[in-house]
């Protein structure tokens, strides 16, 4: 389920989005055949598959299985004429690559700093210790102290890493206050994987801007407005834990799953400002609010929050509605 609302957060504010800006997809009879691009392309399959071989049952390192695909990319595109690679495309390729990959290489080398000062010090490993200590026995404060810790090691520590030492350090904290087992597992693990997304460092959107040729700053804080939903959906499976299907029924699941849904809806709506023609700031307040109420499982605050979040979708269609007829 939280995966589930993460993405279907996603989609609606990447389909609002659009929406909003005027793009329009690309018409069915003009996309191709995925049977004619199976056909002509299969062998470029390949080198993915040959990687994630090496990762997972090879167990090499990232560096060497990386190092080996390329080379597999190289051999595969011989495979057909027109993609073959000949020696100047092999040495643009690798210019190209070496370009895109500086602002990585930067952002990795920051979080080093910071990570290996932690080690140094010994800070890292006593820091759930003094979180912990200064929660004062707060859930609340030792949830959002436990998240800063998950994104601050999350710079540069890979997400097992993190997992890891946040498992064994917070995670046990968790539990004594009342948190079920898999929710305070899952609470770390979900911190630990949004640093790569969250300014400064945010490696992960420092590595699409460079496919995407864009402003990694910029990448990043927009890849955190679009991943809201990862930072919300954690502080609910602490306190609820049928999110993660703990002490629940079938029925609860489906309802807590529709429900949620549409919070992620109200969420989006108030994200974006946009629906049917462009909300006001008053309105988006409202959507926001009544999207948390349906995200967090409760039937007093699944009702609040249909009302809100329904109100405000019939209010968007009869304005749009409106303004089509003066038109």
């Amino acid at each position: 389920i939280p995966a589930l609302l993460y993405f279907f957060m996603i989609f609606i504010s990447v389909d609002l989005m659009a929406v909003k800006n005027g793009l329009k997809g690309i018409p069915a009879s003009e996309l191709p055949s995925w049977k004619k691009i199976m056909k002509e392309g299969w062998f470029l399959l390949i080198p993915i598959l040959a990687l994630l071989y090496m990762l997972i049952v090879m167990s090499l390192t990232a560096s060497k299985a990386a190092l080996y695909a390329i080379g597999l990319s190289i051999v595969v595109s011989w495979f057909s004429k027109d993609k073959k690679m000949k020696i100047k495309e092999i040495g643009m390729a690798l210019v190209s690559a070496s370009k895109e990959i500086c602002s990585v290489a930067l952002a990795c080398a920051t979080a080093g700093i910071v990570i290996g000062m932690l080690g140094l010090t010994g800070l890292g490993l006593k820091l759930s210790s003094v979180l912990l200590a200064m929660s004062g026995g707060h859930l609340m404060i030792l949830l959002v102290f436990t998240a800063i810790a998950g994104i601050i090691l999350g710079m540069g520590l890979p997400t097992s890493g993190v997992y890891i030492v946040l498992s064994v350090l917070a995670a046990p904290a968790l539990i004594q206050l009342g948190v079920s087992a898999i929710a305070a597992h899952m609470f770390v693990f979900y911190f630990g994987i949004v640093a790569d997304l969250t300014p400064p460092v945010a490696l992960a959107a420092y590595a699409g801007a460079a496919i995407a040729s864009a402003n990694p700053m910029k990448t990043a804080f927009n890849a955190t407005k679009l991943a809201i939903a990862a930072f919300i959906i954690p502080y609910i499976l602490a306190y609820n834990p049928a999110m993660v299907l703990v002490d629940t029924t079938v029925v609860e699941v489906v309802m807590i799953a529709i429900t949620s849904l549409i919070g992620m809806f109200g969420l989006g709506m108030a994200l974006e400002g946009y629906y049917r023609g462009s909300i006001p700031w008053y309105l988006r307040i409202l959507s926001a609010a009544g999207g948390l109420c349906l995200v967090d499982p409760g039937t007093v605050t699944d009702v609040i929050g249909i009302v809100v979040v329904g109100a405000i979708v019939v209010m968007q269609i009869l304005r749009a509605k409106k303004t089509l007829k003066a038109a």
